[in-house]
């Protein structure tokens, strides 16, 4: 890993080795109705201590709740330009499909997210969302799509729904809160599980 970014610059070497990792998020990402403490971002901190003792990441949870993919395109700039990171998760588009917002504009949002962030010598990521088929399937096949076309087009490691499993379990698991939107705190864990082998080998 480290090589062959050697071989692509100098400065986006430095900047995967030494950057922390940045979330960049809506209201799961956040842990909205939970201790913070106790959401996946939290975990994945601990994880990556344990995995990489001293060389591990700081891990930087810039979400916030309610945030659409325009909210997350517009603080970018000022987040890359104050913490230099290495590495940037972008878990964005669940309030954008609530709201029922075209998927071609957070389709392109989240396209000058990622230009940007490989702009500034950045690895992204992409942690996808689905919404409830409610939406119909026209919007809900559109939607998931989005995070396909960008998956190929950049090139960008992606975790098509970090909810898979969590979602649609039974109300008894107590996996989901009473909204059927937000994850619970006994579903962190299984949260940061479905993303982890993406983020494993770029710990690596």
């Amino acid at each position: 890993m480290l090589v062959s970014l050697l071989m692509l610059s100098p400065q986006a070497a430095f900047a995967t080795a030494e950057g922390p990792w940045l979330v960049v998020g809506d209201s799961i990402s956040a842990g909205y109705g939970i201790d913070s403490s106790q959401g996946w971002v939290a975990l994945l901190d601990e994880r990556l201590d344990e995995a990489l003792g001293e060389d591990a990441p700081q891990v930087i949870n810039a979400s916030i709740s309610g945030d659409t993919t325009e909210g997350g395109l517009n603080r970018l700039p000022a987040l890359l330009d104050k913490h230099h990171p290495s590495l940037v998760m972008i878990e964005l588009g669940g309030n954008d499909g609530l709201r029922g917002l075209p998927p071609t504009r957070m389709q392109a949002n989240l396209a000058s997210m990622l230009e940007s962030v490989k702009d500034s010598g950045a690895q992204p990521v992409l942690l996808g969302i689905e919404i409830p088929p409610n939406y119909g399937p026209a919007y809900t096949d559109a939607f998931r799509q989005v995070y396909r076309t960008l998956e190929s087009e950049y090139s960008v490691p992606l975790v098509p729904f970090i909810l898979e499993g969590i979602a649609t379990a039974p109300a008894s698991q107590k996996l989901m809160q009473q909204d059927r939107i937000h994850p619970t705190a006994k579903a962190q864990p299984m949260l940061l599980d479905i993303i982890w082998p993406t983020l494993e080998p770029l710990a690596e």
